[in-house]
């Protein structure tokens, strides 16, 4: 797939298909992220893969209340979560720049499984003092976002249809809205 196609193409995942995402692609997965940018080369991010269905169902019932919305977790093949060491973070403007370096690396990632067709869905509702004692991470370490990952399933169920409906999953801000040109 090209590029523009894989940005154009790529939406939410919330229902997977049972097959496991093969290794050379979870490699390829784990590369791009590995290869994003980020301020003055920190590198924070970290990446906790889970694969085993028994550690991913343990891991949805330890997401606290909020994470209960997402319970489709549980049956995909693959749950990346992406942290950051907070000790690889560079301030700037007031701004702490792990959280941004972090989700282009996940946003890299998750573009790379699309071109190989395999799903996503950014998820930051999660409790972070819930997860991070199961992870077992240090407290220099914070969870940023979460992904399950794997192939589509043909048809979308009720809670996908109704996610995206609540959400406006298609509804994007038209150029003029979000760009201004200076001359």
């Amino acid at each position: 797939m090209e590029c523009n196609d894989v940005i154009l193409s790529r939406y939410s995942v919330r229902k997977f298909l049972p097959d496991p995402v093969p290794q050379f692609v979870l490699t390829e997965m784990l590369e791009a992220a590995r290869l994003a940018p980020s301020t003055q080369n920190k590198q924070p991010w970290r990446f906790i893969v889970l694969q085993n269905p028994d550690k991913i169902k343990s891991m949805a019932f330890n997401c606290g209340l909020i994470g209960l919305s997402n319970f489709f977790i549980r049956s995909a093949p693959c749950v990346v979560i992406a942290c950051a060491d907070t000790e690889q973070n560079v301030k700037i403007n007031g701004q702490d720049y792990y959280l941004v370096d972090t989700a282009i690396a996940f946003q890299q990632m998750m573009l790379i499984a699309w071109s190989h067709g395999v799903g996503s869905c950014w998820l930051g509702a999660f409790s972070e003092k819930r997860l991070k004692p199961w992870l077992g991470i240090s407290d220099n370490w914070r969870i940023v976002a979460l992904s399950p990952f794997g192939y589509p399933a043909e048809k979308q169920g009720l809670y996908a249809k109704v996610v995206k409906a609540f959400a406006g999953s298609k509804d994007r801000l038209p150029l003029d809205k979000i760009v201004r040109y200076l001359d």
